[in-house]
């Protein structure tokens, strides 16, 4: 850390964080100070680069021109929301003492836990940069696979479709998402991260630079990395076809480009995609692209309700792509007529052969 960051740190712990942990009497329970000022100081750098990199990107280069950004505003408005205030206090007054209380990883990482990176190779502690790429590979490798599971897992999906079901993405819906898929996902990093070794403030930077990733692969531009290095890294041309709308003709095409940094886990595991036009975004479930009409509130009020039917059935657990009835209930897209999917025409209860009960 240069020393300009490290006195913002210091300054930023001593005067708002001290003071806001002893008023709710959380001191000594969440962890060091520091690491969360330097947590809600990353979430500030993180904004500031959406709003004046990526955006500003978004009207030079777009992938879609749209009339307005009107369905963009819910994005930006849970982005603040997410950054500035709930991930950081999530992450430090909750993931903390969670780590603390199975033996943590202290300030500089568990060199003695028998799953740490450096206790089976010692020599990366002296090559930072080293113990930091392996780490990332590590941590973006689980990402790729939960990614898969949130859409394979029934009421899993029914709270990440949440996130599927913008119709205008940009550089702010990376953050669109369902509270309980967040924590979701939270705990499965987090839990990653105390396994492997990883020290809080690494932690930090390993959030920063793949959550910056994706703000820049969610974004509205058309911007591809070359042949070669779109087979390496992701591209926003390349994520927004994970993002495709289904097509009933070519129904498994939009089941591709998982990753979040390296796309090279869709090159080795059969799931990449290249070479696709440019394609609108949304699921075509039209009880999941309906989120698109509602605020802040009725968007988890909707994913709540889908993951509710979904965990409560059977339905809900066994692994397969699906839609949701008009009950909430999972159905298996097998059993249905895709083109009256496509079309909105979903019945409360489709029948196999795709009408309604």
């Amino acid at each position: 850390m240069f020393a300009g960051w490290s006195h913002l740190v210091d300054w930023t712990s001593a005067h708002a964080i001290v003071p806001f942990l002893a008023l709710l009497h959380l001191s000594g329970l969440a962890g060091d100070p520091r690491e969360i000022a330097g947590a809600i100081l990353i979430s500030i750098l993180q904004v500031a680069i959406i709003a004046l990199v990526f955006r500003p990107l978004e009207s030079v280069i777009p992938a879609e021109t749209w009339p307005d950004r009107e369905l963009t505003r819910v994005d930006w408005q849970y982005t603040l929301m997410m950054l500035l205030g709930i991930f950081p206090m999530f992450s430090y007054l909750v993931l903390t003492p969670i780590g603390n209380a199975f033996g943590g990883t202290g300030a500089a990482g568990n060199d003695d836990s028998p799953s740490g990176i450096v206790h089976w190779v010692p020599a990366l502690n002296s090559h930072p940069l080293a113990l930091f790429l392996v780490y990332y590979v590590i941590y973006d490798l689980v990402y790729y696979w939960m990614h898969r599971l949130q859409h394979a897992l029934p009421w899993w999906w029914a709270l990440h479709s949440m996130h599927h079901s913008t119709r205008q993405m940009s550089c702010w819906t990376n953050d669109r998402g369902s509270l309980v898929d967040g924590f979701l996902q939270s705990m499965v990093l987090a839990g990653v991260g105390l396994l492997i070794g990883v020290a809080p403030t690494e932690f930090a930077w390993l959030m920063l630079l793949g959550e910056l990733v994706q703000n820049f692969s969610h974004a509205n531009v058309r911007v591809r990395f070359g042949p070669v290095l779109d087979r390496l890294f992701v591209s926003p041309v390349f994520h927004r076809l994970h993002h495709m709308l289904m097509d009933p003709d070519r129904p498994t095409l939009h089941n591709c480009n998982f990753g979040q940094v390296f796309s090279i886990w869709d090159s080795l595991f059969g799931t990449a995609l290249h070479g696709e036009p440019i394609r609108p975004t949304g699921v075509g479930d039209p009880m999941v692209d309906a989120d698109n009409e509602k605020g802040l509130t009725g968007l988890h009020w909707a994913a709540f309700r889908r993951f509710w039917g979904a965990v409560t059935c059977k339905a809900g657990w066994r692994l397969g792509e699906v839609a949701f009835g008009a009950d909430y209930r999972p159905v298996s897209v097998k059993e249905i007529d895709l083109h009256a999917l496509e079309g909105g025409r979903l019945g409360e209860h489709p029948s196999p052969n795709g009408s309604g009960a």
